[in-house]
């Protein structure tokens, strides 16, 4: 929980929620919730899970950030008495009557995305969402149309950030957008702080993030700011274990099979991600077998990891693959009928 409470300490941030689908295991948000996190849900079902986990959580530590949800589902957030986000048009003009009398937040677009793969860019034309900022003349209109008040703004641009400007440049231009609504005091400006994935990577200085934010709510002291991160606040926290169960060689590329693979940690495959990954049975050996360590899906894509030096590996041998407390056993599947392996929450120390 250190990053928990490293956040927490940030003088700049009015409030710190915590992205739900990086790891919604009910541990997980037991322990954010007692170092003071709100919880920041995309769908009913994860509001469900905190309300669940942390019983008699105050209303007013659940944000509702749904994409192209159904209708109902956000009807159930507002008889709910939860913040909602809406980020589309269409929703305040075709359902104008479930907002009237309504606090919402509006999720903007600020026009460019950040993150390390194009799939984790929440931001652009090429992104399905927020609402863009040559819309913001017609959002203003909707919004007084259909009878709702602005409380906040809300940007996200993208996952896997390691500079402290980007978050500068979205308070800036949620500031700027915030010109239109007279009564939006919060702006959110998402999450998406990397996390070093090689020893070479150093972590983002939150010393200089949380000074130059402060130098923003001074030169904006009617608007408070709201952070809300996932996956830094757990892939640490997290490894998957596999044991090796073949080893095979083609040519100049030898691989070691492993008993799951996409299935349990989809990661690699989909964003081309990068996870240490360590022979716990030969930690005393030399790293001197360069491999690509592959699972069992039936999908050339199954592959944990490329070109890696590790010792000598057999059949039998426990590999760890880490930084997988986030996006890990929540995006598993079982796929060809392989289960994803069992998630374990382990009680600290």
């Amino acid at each position: 929980m250190a990053q928990a409470r490293s956040l927490c300490t940030m003088r700049s941030l009015a409030r710190v929620f915590y992205a739900v689908k990086a790891n919604p295991h009910p541990a997980v948000l037991r322990a954010l919730a007692a170092e003071g996190l709100s919880f920041e849900c995309v769908s009913r079902g994860e509001v469900e899970r905190v309300l669940q986990a942390v019983p008699g959580i105050e209303r007013g530590r659940l944000l509702f950030t749904p994409n192209f949800a159904p209708r109902l589902e956000y009807q159930w957030a507002l008889d709910e008495d939860l913040r909602v986000t809406v980020d589309n048009l269409y929703v305040l003009r075709s359902w104008n009557g479930m907002f009237r009398g309504r606090e919402i937040f509006l999720r903007i677009d600020p026009g460019r995305g950040r993150g390390h793969h194009r799939k984790v860019r929440t931001a652009g034309l090429h992104s399905k969402f927020g609402v863009p900022l040559f819309e913001l003349a017609e959002l203003r209109q909707a919004a007084h149309q259909c009878g709702a008040t602005i409380a906040g703004l809300h940007a996200h641009t993208g996952s896997g950030n390691f500079a402290v400007a980007s978050w500068i440049e979205t308070a800036r231009i949620l500031a700027g957008a915030a010109k239109r609504f007279p009564r939006a005091g919060v702006l959110n400006i998402g999450g998406g702080i990397g996390v070093p994935d090689r020893p070479s990577r150093l972590p983002i200085d939150l010393g200089k993030l949380d000074a130059a934010l402060a130098r923003f709510r001074a030169a904006h002291p009617a608007l408070e700011l709201w952070l809300e991160p996932g996956r830094y606040l757990v892939a640490a926290a997290g490894v998957l274990l596999a044991r090796v169960t073949q080893l095979k060689g083609k040519g100049a590329v030898q691989y070691v099979g492993v008993a799951t693979g996409m299935n349990s940690l989809m990661r690699p495959a989909l964003y081309g991600s990068h996870h240490e990954i360590f022979n716990l049975s030969r930690l005393d050996q030399p790293a001197e077998m360069r491999c690509t360590v592959v699972g069992p899906i039936c999908e050339s894509g199954d592959i944990l990891g490329r070109d890696r030096l590790l010792p000598r590996s057999a059949e039998g041998d426990i590999l760890l693959i880490a930084n997988t407390g986030a996006y890990g056993h929540v995006m598993g599947s079982a796929y060809n009928l392989r289960p994803p392996a069992e998630e374990l929450a382990l009680p600290s120390r």
